[in-house]
């Protein structure tokens, strides 16, 4: 499948000739005459500046690179808006050659060298050099063969300008395929566990007895058992040990063997790369926390037979919201569920939350502002807007059907259920409200707010790992009941 969106202007070809260090880019800059009417007016207005104010070029404040399966994304962020052009040559390995103009080489973009990790799927290595005068040249050598996308994000905080270049592959992985591969591996590997444990055990079986003592020889003493304990006198049980109720309990992972085909739930870890999501008073990460809740929980759901999970990102890289859904949507998704741990206007603010889409408005102002701070998302990430997917726009643009929003409201009640043996809760319901990565029309779509890490007391439990495994338990289990009492149905289309 080839990849979805348009690539950045194609380029013309190169003479087999040059190479990535002689070639001249196509000039988009103004024209001669245009170029000596803009220096006749920066004159004018240097004359009015004092010595202090007049800086050359731009300031380069950092660069990073984001190494993902999906793409790598390369940033160079600065004071004030570059320019750039960019070249893919085809000779041999392929290359991605970028000038920027207005640019001083300095330790700043040297430090891109060293960013390039040993396993990142896209680049091998990177030069950078002082190509002309005031134009900064980067090599980018790749490792397979990438449609580049080239753009700007203006400032927004905690930002200045960004320059940005996504490389993606020719062709889109197919994550469906990879997930019934996952399962069927999965699968082998617990058959083979069964066959050698089958064996050792039968080798046991077969083994010659000891021979029988002789005569004078001292029988052998097996060691007796010790007594059980006396059982403790019946008391009252308080109300965190007070068993649930049998029509509660969470049913047997066996249960879910029932199921004539794979299910699979999409998790879907908020924020990640260039976008931190919230961050707590003493500096942890919204991104990074509940990557690890969901990379643990992906665990738990594949100890269910029958279950995959589609990780939405399992790195620390950025993935817009609307990819997010197509994700789910390109395999076909039984559940999606969004992990996230927000912040707050007041600070006391604490306790879990689950929510679901709204087509009506948001059930209250808390949840109408935490929608509109999560659909920020693709601002502070950094978005291309310049290519958009017909097919994503119509999923984003689709405000969910009754259904959706139906089963979407007993998965959350599922879950919110669990959470709240766990710790506290923000409000005892289900909350609705316009959240933008909880659109896929045809599946069932919670976001849940784990804790407030704007709390300072949420926070240290957030990096409790104790505390996060009980989480993890929670969301295991209330996801474990929704299937089992709302069993998915059959797909239309089989792989």
């Amino acid at each position: 499948m080839t990849r979805r969106g348009v690539a950045s202007p194609p380029c013309p070809a190169l003479p087999a000739a040059d190479t990535a260090d002689t070639i001249a880019l196509p000039d988009t800059r103004p024209a001669a005459h245009n170029r000596r009417q803009a220096l006749a007016r920066m004159g004018a207005l240097v004359l009015g500046l004092g010595a202090a104010q007049i800086a050359w070029g731009a300031r380069i404040i950092a660069v990073r690179v984001w190494p993902a399966a999906d793409y790598t994304r390369l940033t160079i962020e600065s004071d004030v808006a570059l320019s750039a052009r960019h070249l893919l040559v085809e000779e041999g390995v392929q290359r991605l050659v970028v000038d920027i103009d207005g640019l001083e080489l300095d330790a700043a973009l040297r430090e891109l060298v060293s960013q390039v990790r040993p396993d990142d799927p896209y680049i091998a290595a990177v030069r950078v050099a002082q190509h002309q005068p005031r134009v900064v040249r980067l090599v980018l050598e790749l490792k397979q063969r990438i449609v580049p996308q080239q753009f700007a994000v203006p400032p927004v905080e905690p930002y200045r300008h960004r320059l940005v270049f996504d490389l993606l592959p020719v062709v889109e992985r197919d994550p469906l395929l990879e997930l019934i591969r996952e399962k069927e591996a999965a699968e082998r590997k617990a058959a083979r566990a069964v066959d050698d444990a089958l064996g050792d055990f039968i080798q046991r079986l077969e083994r010659p007895l000891p021979p029988a003592p002789g005569p004078g020889t001292a029988p052998t003493v097996l060691p007796v058992p010790a007594a059980p304990p006396s059982p403790a006198p019946a008391t009252s049980p308080t109300p965190s040990q007070t068993p649930a109720p049998q029509s509660e309990r969470a049913p047997a992972a066996a249960t879910l063997a029932g199921l004539d085909r794979l299910v699979i739930v999409a998790l879907d870890p908020g924020h990640g790369g260039e976008d931190p999501g919230a961050i707590g008073p003493t500096g942890l990460r919204e991104k990074d926390v509940v990557l690890g809740i969901a990379l643990q929980l992906r665990d738990h759901l594949h100890a269910l037979r029958g279950v995959r999970v589609l990780m939405t990102r399992d790195g620390d890289h950025f993935v817009p919201l609307g990819e997010r859904v197509r994700k789910a949507l390109r395999v076909q998704a039984d559940l999606f569920v969004s992990i996230h741990a927000d912040a707050f206007l007041r600070r006391e603010a604490r306790g879990a939350s689950v929510f679901a889409l709204s087509t009506t408005g948001a059930t209250s102002t808390a949840a109408r502002w935490m929608a509109d701070r999560e659909n920020a998302a693709d601002v502070v990430g950094g978005v291309n807007l310049a290519v958009r997917d017909a097919d994503l726009m119509r999923a984003m643009l689709d405000m969910g059907t009754t259904a959706q929003i139906r089963d979407s409201l007993r998965v959350g009640e599922e879950v919110l259920g669990r959470l709240a043996r766990v710790g506290r809760l923000h409000k005892p319901r289900v909350e609705q409200a316009g959240f933008a990565v909880l659109k896929a029309p045809t599946i069932p779509s919670i976001l849940v707010e784990t804790a407030f890490i704007s709390n300072p007391e949420e926070e240290a439990l957030l990096r409790d790992p104790a505390r996060q495994a009980r989480l993890v338990d929670a969301l295991a289990d209330g996801i474990h009941r929704y299937f089992i009492r709302n069993p998915p149905l059959a797909r239309q289309r089989r792989v």
